[in-house]
């Protein structure tokens, strides 16, 4: 399909007049098209259509009802048939009223095109564009960020279901594409095992009998493969992407020596984020948080909380749910500032905050991030009076540290965590800790030596580390840290009004577009909340606590 050459010359007359008589006091998609006119234009979306072909509907417009669609929880369907009923949503689109729309599956293709030509933030980029053309949108200020679990398009599996779906899933697929070729493999006992959905309840009881289950399971995964990827055999069974998915997954899952096929255990098996979860889903993961485990992503929310201006979603980070909160730290700060939104003051939880990330924000960007560290830790389950990192002088220049009795450290070599992060560990002397009076208050870290050690970041990280465990325990700047929890609200509006907690695709790409997609609602919505004066919603008390705070 190629781009129609569609230019918006207003809200038609007769379209107008309807929507002004039915709907006198507006609706959302009125007041929108009011105080921002058009919001995407055919040329800002034009490189995803060709220039020859059949005409494709607006591409200005399918964004628009894309975004629509989340601020309405619709599916395909339902937003195209909006389209052809609604008159507001035609005063917005800027359509006739007698204007027939397009097919639900035009949608979809939508979406591809935009993932196809790396377009997925081009929707919530032109949208912030547009605000800040009306003033209601700066850089500077204050932004707040958080996440929140997504759940895959796939149901959560065990290792024994997984093993099973991921070898009975390129059955279905051969069975269509090359049934003559998988009946000269397959036997009866295949049917009995893979006919159906693999569910846990079907497995056989025992232990081991489950374990020769999922062995037998092996072996005929590797039968498939080795048949698939025989010379003889045609090539493009081995492009089938179930066929592909099955391959990884039984390098993953399985080892084969002289005695058979085995399942790999412990540390024979591929770290967690590398390991596929589900056979159709490739890109979930399973992730555990504070004791919730779930299959799927992550979604990290940006806003502005300036209090004269509406709070606004400034940025949306999508990632499996194996990615820490402190691995996205600094793709947030590179995200606003290729928008030119950079805060002054970015206010985050613990999870996104390390020593370096202070430093790096505050020397590469010009933001104080603004969030609680952890406190020192090298007296971990030490009971009583303690002595903290602060309490040892520090010597950069001379590479020396002095320890609260006055002795000196012997030695200072230059180390490296396993993140990859440069540490200094400094050790002290047998002699100087085995006789010390305050030993059992000193560092718990042993150096291997009879003395003892303590670990420092570099300077800059180390100095910001104490500067903030000291700050983050007086009562301003926890009253000025309480703005962070504004950004809970936001989650559950996301939740609430574009079930952003359950994504509707398969994929990062396609689950980041829709997040981006309910971004840009939830700002839609807020700009709409902004021009009709509603006022922020409250944070819920329950009757309990309210008791408790009038008595």
């Amino acid at each position: 399909m190629s781009l129609e050459p569609r230019v918006d010359r207003g809200v038609p007359e007769l379209t107008a007049r309807g929507v002004r008589a039915s709907f006198p006091k507006g609706t959302l998609a009125v007041r929108v098209r009011e105080a921002l006119g058009p919001l995407f234009e055919n040329e800002s979306i034009a490189e995803a259509f060709p220039g020859r072909g059949r005409p494709a509907v607006s591409p200005g417009a399918l964004a628009l009802v894309s975004v629509l669609q989340y601020a309405e929880g619709l599916t395909d369907r339902q937003a195209a048939d909006q389209v052809r009923a609604r008159m507001d949503w035609k005063f917005l689109l800027g359509l006739e009223l007698d204007d027939p729309g397009f097919d639900f599956s035009v949608l979809c293709d939508f979406r591809a095109r935009l993932i196809e030509h790396g377009l997925e933030e081009k929707v919530l980029d032109l949208v912030l564009e547009r605000i800040s053309g009306v003033g209601l949108l700066r850089a500077g200020g204050r932004q707040r960020t958080d996440s929140t679990h997504v759940l895959a398009a796939v149901r959560t599996v065990n290792r024994m279901e997984f093993v099973g779906e991921t070898l009975h899933s390129p059955l279905e697929a051969l069975s269509v594409a090359a049934p003559q070729w998988l009946s000269a493999l397959v036997t009866a006992g295949w049917v009995r095992r893979y006919g159906a959905r693999i569910d846990s309840w079907r497995f056989p009881k025992g232990e081991n009998v489950r374990q020769e289950w999922a062995a037998q399971v092996g072996r005929d995964g590797f039968t498939i493969l080795e048949a698939a990827f025989a010379p003889g055999s045609p090539g493009w069974l081995r492009e089938i992407p179930a066929v592909q998915v099955l391959r990884r997954a039984w390098v993953e899952q399985y080892h084969r020596d002289g005695e058979g096929v085995h399942l790999r255990e412990g540390k024979d098996l591929p770290p967690g984020r590398c390991r596929l979860s589900s056979p159709y889903d490739c890109d979930a993961r399973y992730g555990v948080k504070r004791g919730s485990g779930w299959c799927g992503y992550k979604a990290h929310l940006s806003e502005t909380c300036e209090s004269d201006a509406p709070h606004l979603i400034t940025q949306v980070i999508t990632t499996d749910a194996k990615v820490v909160d402190t691995e996205v730290t600094e793709t947030v700060h590179q995200g606003l500032a290729a928008r030119e939104l950079l805060p002054a003051e970015h206010d985050v939880d613990a999870g996104y905050v390390l020593a370096a990330h202070i430093v790096t924000a505050r020397n590469e960007y010009g933001i104080e991030l603004v969030g609680p560290v952890g406190l020192d830790t090298c007296h971990e389950n030490h009971e009583g009076e303690h002595f903290t990192q602060s309490a040892f002088t520090v010597d950069w220049q001379a590479r020396k540290v002095t320890c609260p009795e006055g002795k000196i450290s012997a030695s200072w070599p230059d180390q490296r965590k396993s993140s990859g992060t440069p540490v200094a560990r400094v050790h002290f002397t047998a002699r100087d800790c085995g006789s010390c009076p305050v030993r059992e208050k000193s560092t718990k870290a042993a150096n291997g030596k009879g003395g003892r050690s303590l670990t420092l970041l570099p300077q800059d990280q180390q100095e910001a580390l104490e500067a903030r465990r000291h700050e983050q325990l007086t009562d301003e700047w926890q009253q000025r840290y309480n703005i962070r929890a504004g950004v809970e609200g936001t989650i559950s509006q996301a939740v609430r009004r574009t079930r952003i907690r359950r994504t509707r695709f398969t994929g990062l790409p396609k689950t980041h577009l829709g997040h981006v997609f309910a971004a840009t609602a939830i700002n839609i919505i807020r700009l709409d909340a902004w021009f009709t004066q509603t006022p922020l919603g409250q944070t819920r008390t329950s009757h309990l606590t309210r008791l408790d705070l009038a008595a």
